[in-house]
């Protein structure tokens, strides 16, 4: 049974840092990918950011390259997303995924149907 935990959500101002976690339950993290998205109200959930099995390969949607970070600790079958320099439109549930593969065909790290498991989410409110 593979569950997936989100933590580190908030309130916080525009201008300042969260860091979320993910703990990923299941003998195979380490070899599976691993993504986040998020969803605002009354929009559709999009892609965030994506991490390969071995944490090699990285991928970012535009809205949140140089600001946001995705890394991994296979050890601790944890992935993080570190995100700075927030913004109001940052606002939404951020949900962790894993997907059913290792390594990350470049164009497909943000589609929905390859990621297997997803977490419940967590609240990022960001205030202006």
């Amino acid at each position: 049974q593979v569950q997936l935990v989100e933590s580190g959500g908030g309130l916080v101002q525009a201008g300042g840092s969260l860091r979320l976690s993910c703990v990923c339950s299941g003998r195979t993290f380490s070899i599976r990918a691993m993504g986040w998205f998020r969803q605002a109200p009354g929009k559709e959930r999009e892609f965030v950011a994506a991490i390969s099995g071995s944490g090699g390969s990285t991928y970012y949607a535009d809205s949140v390259k140089a600001r946001f970070t995705i890394s991994r600790d296979n050890a601790k079958n944890t992935v993080y997303l570190q995100m700075n320099s927030l913004k109001p439109e940052d606002t939404a549930v951020y949900y962790c995924a894993r997907r059913g593969d290792t390594t990350i065909v470049a164009g497909t790290e943000s589609q929905a149907p390859r990621y297997a498991y997803w977490g419940q989410g967590t609240q990022v409110t960001v205030s202006s």
